[in-house]
């Protein structure tokens, strides 16, 4: 399994994924599923995928290649004008390896599993994200205020994304929420590991300057799941217990007074007496 979240900002795009594609008791395997596609000062494309490791090394192999028919003749990754016909290139490569390989993965009783997150910025126009499923389809962010895509396994990493990230998000904060979302799935599912891969990406730079791989010596992640943690059980512990109302019928639950809420927090703050 893995997951994988990219975002879509107002000041830049931000990519991270893990790298474990199996974990068991006696094996585990990592491959990295971030690619990047560059020519500095004309466009920067990145890739994230999920799914069958075989099926996701042969798109990505296609990719680099693979043409369609744009209006000046074929076009490919490296000349296409726009990102959404980059992404229609994605998607061609998706059909041409199931095409070529579903059947005999039928055979064998394996799902043609594949899904991919692509996005970037060609210059003269902006920054794209896309979502591109199994059947070569793809949908794109920013429709309705969506501005983030993940892919594998996303729920335990949601809801913080869901309570930050904005389009407004300064891409830093964007950053350590990303983190902290890889760092929740982490510790929930065994099927996603260190190490990680971060790009960083300003907008209208037209270069992928920042690029961290990530394990388990990177002083910032730890830092990060350390005092993620930590707030985590503050909050929580500051959060006011039930009271219950003993008179009625059947229990019933009431929010605490705004006194008892002030001395159920442990983060209030003390005052030294006056004189």
């Amino acid at each position: 399994m893995t997951y994988c979240v990219a975002m879509r900002l107002d000041a830049g795009m931000v990519f991270l994924s893990d790298s474990r594609t199996n974990a068991g008791l006696d094996q585990i395997s990592t491959f990295r599923k971030m690619s990047v596609y560059e020519q500095p000062g004309d466009r920067v494309m990145v890739l994230l995928s999920a799914g069958n490791l075989a099926i996701t090394q042969a798109v990505r192999q296609l990719l680099r290649t693979e043409t369609i028919d744009g209006d000046d003749g074929s076009v490919s990754i490296w000349n296409c004008r726009s990102m959404h016909d980059a992404a229609r290139i994605v998607g061609a490569c998706v059909r041409k390896v199931h095409e070529r390989d579903a059947a005999a993965l039928r055979n064998f009783g394996i799902e043609f599993n594949v899904n991919l997150i692509f996005g970037g910025q060609i210059r003269g126009e902006p920054m794209r994200l896309f979502n591109v499923y199994a059947a070569g389809n793809f949908v794109e962010a920013g429709v309705d205020g969506v501005c983030y895509f993940q892919i594998g396994e996303s729920k335990y990493g949601k809801p913080i994304i869901d309570r930050i990230v904005t389009p407004a998000t300064p891409l830093d904060q964007a950053v350590k929420c990303a983190l902290v979302s890889m760092d929740s799935t982490l510790r929930s599912n065994l099927s996603v590991g260190l190490p990680l891969d971060l790009l960083v990406y300003e907008a209208d730079t037209l270069h992928a300057q920042r690029i961290v791989h990530i394990d388990e010596r990177d002083p910032y992640f730890r830092q990060i799941r350390d005092s993620w943690g930590q707030r985590l059980r503050e909050a929580f512990v500051s959060l006011p217990n039930p009271t219950w109302d003993a008179g009625a019928a059947e229990p019933t639950l009431h929010a605490a007074a705004p006194q008892q809420q002030e001395s159920l927090n442990p983060l209030r703050k003390i005052h030294a007496p006056d004189g």
